[in-house]
């Protein structure tokens, strides 16, 4: 089953809506207009089309659950009107220009509701409605972009008119609905559906090396050092800060102070694991902060301590003095406990930075949830949190676990990290070209082993005629739902497909040199663990901007704006990160990553000379931008500027245009706040969507002063509309005209 996008794009229209020109302002003051604006009437029923699992399949199905089966903490996901969707997206935009007065204006999650959420009447109205059918409502978030509820599989029944049943898949039970929901059509305008009614549940992005790392007291030293008795190469808190520069900032006193992290989790931790590596390594002495939103579950074991162990640890690891909040959150018969935990941050605006590193692809989640990911990543954005999520540990091929051999799902990248509104971390491998010295120290039992940064290419650990035939490698990819965001422009390298693409950026995440990590009590043992996958990519980068924060002096809200400025202002040819033989210069914010790829075993591309995805010169799908300098991304951070434009299209005559014959074009390329004309090349589509994709080139222009005054003879026959799509400067980020010019050429 492929997702629709249909419930999806009430989330992902273009972030230069021709509507913004004419209403945001208005709309950003008016009250609220209600949308329910007729009686409910079960008698009358819309379905929620593309939300049935893709896994709750015939052959798995063994029969009805129990009517009497508790469903608790369900989300019923809140729809804002295209007017809202419009003035919010106006705002992410205005609060990243410096020209705005809404420059750096985050909102708080009640000033998020009052403005961009539902009517208190249309509110009321759904929640009526649920407690009419039995259910109990615990709560409208403050953003009103969910309502959690609580009930049993028959209130299920009765109110979405779908039946629960249990499904066992790979010998594991889950619980699911069997058909698409269905709720009275009145509700539609404001009711996108239940974000899961189902427990198939994310997967933590992370890979476990085999091999321990002892401890052992080593002569000179008061605390016990790793060890690696094979030899093998492993990564320290000192070591990072050597690879990747950060420690001219350290220095500089920029830690991460005054800066919270909130670490999205389902299973608590002993936080006497990361106290004790802390104490380790030398780093301060403030441990997290677990922070339970609704039971405890208690220690999951297994990946599930690790990956909370993990983003708990090397987040506060990078940002040294920052402080750290792990919100763990039971899982239910309905709703994933990871999507609980980033709900309870978001509404309690608990994060300057937000950390998650849990995965599910595009092809495997409903409608509902791609809608919920992306309204609640939005919400975020406003209110100035930087969100950072895994890219994923199975290479192009996100749907596939790390526990099989060949792949044999589609090509297709995490639905988390595919919103426009968070940074996707991806994963690079150091390639030591077998010159170790170069890089690492004699000695493996020293706290720094590191001597300067090590070449990174694309990260790939898949084999198939190996010891170990497995899958991982960096996820990375073309969103098949979610159009391209304007600030993912600037590099020529970009793909022109339309769409968002993965990751932003990467880091380290090859077992070839794992991170360390004291874990369920190792270190007691006198032991480390070593550990690597996009899990470990993802908080280590909330460390990192958990020093922006620090040196700009408050929250910087979605980072992409920004970075994707910095990388179009490299010189990318000093740049190659992936050079054996020159390091990147010193004053280059991103290592460009322009070797290998993320192709894995099962798939057609592998082992081919064109495999999905390669490195490559500038923005590629297997590392994004590449890794960062971490100096100097933080000394460049106020150095670029984001600035929104707005296309505005006329074409003369309209009507009666006998084919071939000239039509007037008039376009104007103005910023969306302050001054300064546009410059570059401004293109016209016909019938494309109103995010420019899937449309026909039918001509293109050079702006001159900001504007176009040309003619066209190439307009195609019939009755069509023209959209003008404005490509972007190294000033102003891409735009385009309400696709609304419609003519009729005879």
């Amino acid at each position: 089953m492929r997702p629709s996008p249909a419930l999806f794009l009430q989330f992902s229209v273009p972030l230069f809506s021709l509507l913004i020109l004419t209403c945001s302002a208005l709309s950003q003051q008016s009250p609220v207009q209600p949308l329910v604006i007729q009686a409910v009437d079960e008698a009358h029923l819309t379905t929620l089309h593309g939300n049935t699992h893709p896994l709750a399949l015939a052959r798995y199905d063994q029969g009805a659950a129990p009517l009497s089966l508790p469903l608790q903490r369900m989300l019923l996901v809140l729809k804002r009107s295209a007017a809202q969707e419009s003035a919010l997206r106006q705002l992410l935009d205005e609060q990243q220009d410096k020209s705005s007065s809404d420059y750096h204006q985050w909102l708080t999650p009640d000033q998020f509701g009052k403005r961009f959420g539902p009517a208190d009447s249309d509110v009321q109205a759904v929640t009526s409605w649920l407690q009419t059918h039995g259910f109990q409502i615990a709560r409208v978030s403050k953003g009103r972009t969910v309502i959690e509820f609580s009930g049993t599989a028959a209130m299920v029944t009765d109110a979405f008119h779908t039946a629960i049943h249990k499904y066992v898949v790979n010998r594991e039970e889950h619980w699911a609905n069997a058909s698409d929901p269905q709720i009275p059509t009145a509700l539609s305008p404001v009711v996108a559906g239940v974000w899961t009614l189902h427990n198939f549940l994310k997967k933590p992005n992370l890979v476990m090396t085999s091999e321990h790392f002892p401890l052992e007291q080593v002569p000179g030293s008061q605390k016990p050092l790793a060890t690696s008795p094979s030899g093998h190469h492993f990564l320290s808190p000192g070591d990072y800060a050597v690879i990747y520069g950060i420690n001219p900032v350290y220095t500089a006193g920029i830690q991460g102070a005054n800066v919270t992290i909130a670490v999205v989790g389902r299973s608590n931790i002993n936080p006497g694991d990361v106290q004790q590596f802390r104490h380790m390594f030398g780093l301060p002495s403030a441990g997290p902060q677990v922070i339970f939103n609704g039971p405890d579950p208690g220690d999951l074991g297994g990946n599930e301590e690790a990956e909370a162990v993990l983003d708990t640890t090397w987040s506060g690891a990078v940002g040294q003095t920052a402080s750290v909040d792990l919100v763990v959150s039971a899982s239910t018969d309905t709703t994933d406990g990871v999507d609980l935990s980033e709900l309870y941050v978001v509404d309690n605006n608990l994060g300057d930075v937000m950390t998650e590193s849990f995965g599910v692809c595009e092809a495997a989640v409903t409608s509902t949830q791609l809608a919920g990911f992306s309204a609640l990543a939005e919400q975020a954005a406003a209110q100035g949190i930087t969100y950072l999520v895994s890219s994923g540990d199975t290479g192009s091929a996100g749907c596939d676990n790390l526990g099989e051999i060949t792949a044999s799902g589609p090509v297709s990248v995490s639905a988390l990290a595919s919103t426009p509104f968070n940074v996707a971390v991806g994963g690079t491998i150091f390639n030591e070209n077998g010159h170790d010295s170069s890089y690492w120290s004699s000695s493996t039992s020293a706290p720094v082993t590191a001597l300067n940064y090590i070449p990174e290419n694309v990260w790939n650990e898949s084999c198939v005629s190996c010891v170990s035939p497995n899958i991982a490698a960096g996820g990375g990819g073309a969103s098949s739902v979610v159009p391209k965001p304007y600030w993912q422009s600037g590099l020529s390298s970009i793909p022109q497909d339309g769409f968002r693409d993965l990751p932003d950026v990467s880091l380290t995440s090859a077992i070839h040199d794992p991170y360390l990590l004291c874990l369920a009590g190792s270190c007691n043992q006198g032991f480390l663990v070593g550990i690597g996958g996009t899990s470990a990519a993802a908080p280590s980068f909330a460390g990192i901007m958990a020093l922006v924060n620090q040196k700009v002096g408050g929250r910087v809200g979605l980072a992409n704006y920004v970075l994707y400025k910095l990388a179009a202002a490299e010189n990318l040819s000093q740049c190659n990160g992936s050079s054996t033989s020159t390091a990147p210069a010193s004053t280059c914010v991103f290592n460009d990553v322009t070797v290998g790829n993320n192709a894995v075993p099962g798939e057609a591309s592998y082992g081919t000379n064109s495999p999905q995805f390669n490195g490559g010169v500038g923005y590629d799908l297997a590392t994004g931008l590449g890794s960062v300098q971490v100096s100097n991304l933080v000394n460049k951070w106020n150095s670029v500027a984001f600035r929104p434009s707005n296309t505005t299209l006329t074409l003369s005559p309209l009507t009666n245009i006998p084919h071939g014959s000239a039509v007037a074009v008039g376009i104007t390329v103005a910023p969306q706040s302050g001054t300064g004309p546009a410059t570059g090349a401004v293109s016209l589509l016909s019938n494309a969507s109103a995010t420019a994709t899937g449309g026909q080139l039918v001509d293109g222009f050079t702006l001159t002063g900001g504007t176009v005054a040309a003619t066209t003879h190439l307009l195609p026959g019939g009755t069509n509309t023209i959209t003008a799509h404005y490509a972007g400067d190294p000033a102003f980020a891409p735009s385009n005209s309400a696709p609304g010019a419609g003519y009729r050429q005879s």
